[in-house]
């Protein structure tokens, strides 16, 4: 539950296992061809009173130890799962620092029952916990980590509810709670102005295959290549 990403990693071998919910880990990039690019695009930062305490050492803390402000993002405010419940779980939600080389995902209560077989060991615990790499933390642009934690906190409003967040049963990129957990979080981006050339690249999450991650884009409404500059005659 672990969106995005930012490069694409190999395409996994078949099986259940290959679209499984899974923590972002870092491994050797390999791009889709399916998916074409631009040059960079400047992106915005993440909004005030939003921040990154980046230096914490592996560890548990409070939410809002580790990202000030979250509690007064719109987000936070304004999420359609929340019936009230989003400033509550957001003072109780702790955050877990790991020294994995991971991005960010909710701990399961208990490890799914096909994680072993799918060599994958989430830290576990039965409190409302989302998990971050350190390095992840440490590095990583201030607009990736917003949108992580948006993801994944729309995923702790969604367990709060009573929804399951690791039935593999569908499929990752066609999941309901990961669709809606992805909606949140590109609504929110696109409201801050990040160009869907970010997007693209910020959804491409290396558990799923080259057909999948365009599927993920039609079901977002994330184009897939950015469109032809119409020029006039010369």
């Amino acid at each position: 539950m672990v969106a995005k990403r930012r490069v694409i990693r190999p395409r996994s071998g078949s099986g259940r296992a290959a679209t499984r919910p899974s923590p972002r880990v870092r491994g050797s990039a390999k791009r889709p061809a399916a998916v074409h690019r631009t040059a960079p695009t400047r992106i915005p930062d993440a909004p005030a009173p939003f921040g990154i305490t980046r230096d914490l050492p592996p560890g548990s803390y409070p939410l809002s130890r580790v990202f000030p402000g979250f509690q007064e993002a719109p987000p936070c405010l304004r999420s359609p799962a929340a019936a009230g419940r989003a400033k509550t779980l957001a003072q109780t939600t702790l955050i877990q620092v790991v020294p994995d080389e991971a991005w960010m995902y909710v701990a399961p209560l208990e490890t799914p029952p096909w994680a072993d077989l799918a060599g994958w060991h989430p830290f576990t615990t039965p409190s409302n916990c989302i998990v971050v790499g350190r390095k992840h933390l440490a590095e990583s642009p201030s607009i990736t980590l917003y949108l992580d934690i948006c993801h994944e906190f729309m995923h702790i409003l969604q367990r709060d509810a009573g929804r399951e967040l690791w039935d593999v049963s569908v499929g990752y990129v066609d999941s309901p709670t990961e669709l809606e957990a992805y909606r949140f979080s590109v609504a929110e981006a696109r409201r801050l102005g990040v160009p869907d050339s970010f997007l693209r690249q910020y959804l491409e999450v290396e558990w799923v295959t080259a057909e999948d991650h365009l599927r993920l884009l039609k079901h977002l409404g994330v184009e897939a290549a950015d469109p032809p500059v119409r020029r006039g005659r010369q």
